[in-house]
């Protein structure tokens, strides 16, 4: 059924309500209970209805969805929105996915029933986001942060992973590492992380080295505790490359539990450049993106886009290099240069 094709009867039908229930939950005009709430708001976007047609002109939120307050990456553009919002006399609400495709879903719908201005969003990866076709579907104005590949047609503020990471390995590999590796989180649950393995992966083949798979943990249990035991034994690394900051600094953790320093032993890098690595001992090695920046230019496209003052464009501002104490050349300097061999393991 085309999106043009339906009407409010249908939504209804799909919900298991009454027409009048649909009007009160759309319009924001009336009592009904948040179970209902949502029930028509996720009806709507399974249909396609254009809910924003609905919703009244003034509206003073925007809604925010991303991975996890608990990485200090997300928090600093949570505080760019805000303090942009705030500006322009807006609230803003916020939902957590936990790197959860379903939950991203779904709390994308609890946050629509809201009826804000729009939704700036980090999904796990914009080619297989549900929640972001719907929104669109629904007419909501949407700006991605920090993913990269997002839809044409739709507003993103993204960095380059797959280059910043590439220089970041290239770095290792001019200092005399061969054997490293790559730690990241679940790739299905971040379009981040894959990329900026794709980054390594290119620095070492064009080294003429074979790169060894990504080690793929949790996001949410590697930030708490990562056992390197097995990993270290059959890999042997001369360093390691975590896909962000707060998986760098439990490598860390790990690697002094298991009696090796950081870098005499293994060297280990980054990848966002939050504050707190750059009070870690030994100062942590990364890339740092400038994260409250980009809350900002999020909102202010997000609001242009919803005046209808500017067409939903993609911005990249850059990253900037962190340079820490936590790389040094190997010990074992005696592996051949990479140049014309591929390194077997």
């Amino acid at each position: 059924m085309a999106s043009s094709e339906i009407t409010i009867r249908d939504v209804a039908a799909r919900a298991k309500c009454s027409i009048a229930t649909v009007s009160r939950v759309v319009t924001g005009n009336g009592p009904v209970s948040e179970e209902m709430r949502r029930r028509v708001i996720e009806a709507a976007l399974e249909l396609g209805f254009p809910l924003v047609r609905a919703f009244p002109e003034t509206r003073t939120v925007i809604s925010i969805l991303i991975p996890s307050l608990t990485n200090p990456v997300f928090a600093a553009a949570v505080a760019g929105i805000e303090q942009r919002a705030r500006s322009a006399g807006m609230f803003t609400i916020l939902g957590q996915t936990n790197y959860d495709p379903r939950q991203e879903e779904e709390i994308a719908a609890t946050l629509i029933a809201e009826r804000p201005v729009g939704m700036i969003m980090t999904v796990c990866d914009p080619a297989t986001s549900v929640a972001l076709s719907r929104l669109r579907t629904a007419g909501l104005p949407v700006v991605t942060i920090y993913n990269e590949g997002t839809p044409e047609g739709v507003a993103a503020v993204q960095v380059d992973n797959h280059g910043a990471m590439r220089a970041m390995t290239d770095e290792l590999l001019n200092l005399g590492h061969r054997r490293i590796l790559f730690l990241a989180g679940r790739f299905n649950s971040s379009d981040r992380a894959a990329r900026r393995y794709a980054g390594f992966r290119d620095a070492m083949q064009a080294a003429g080295l074979e790169p060894a798979p990504a080690i793929e943990v949790d996001f949410i249990d590697a930030t708490r505790d990562i056992d390197l035991t097995e990993v270290l034994a059959q890999w042997q690394p001369t360093a390691i490359m975590a896909s962000n900051d707060l998986l760098a600094v439990t490598v860390m953790a790990s690697l002094r539990r298991a009696g090796l320093s950081v870098p005499d032993d293994i060297s280990v890098t980054g990848f966002d450049g939050i504050d707190f690595a750059g009070h870690i001992h030994p100062r942590l090695h990364t890339v740092r993106q400038p994260s409250q920046v980009m809350g900002g230019l999020a909102a202010s496209l997000l609001l242009d886009i919803a005046a209808g003052h500017k067409a939903p464009q993609q911005l990249r501002p850059d990253c900037t290099p962190q340079p820490g104490e936590s790389i040094a050349p190997p010990r074992d300097l005696s592996i051949p240069p990479p140049a014309n061999r591929k390194q077997r393991s």
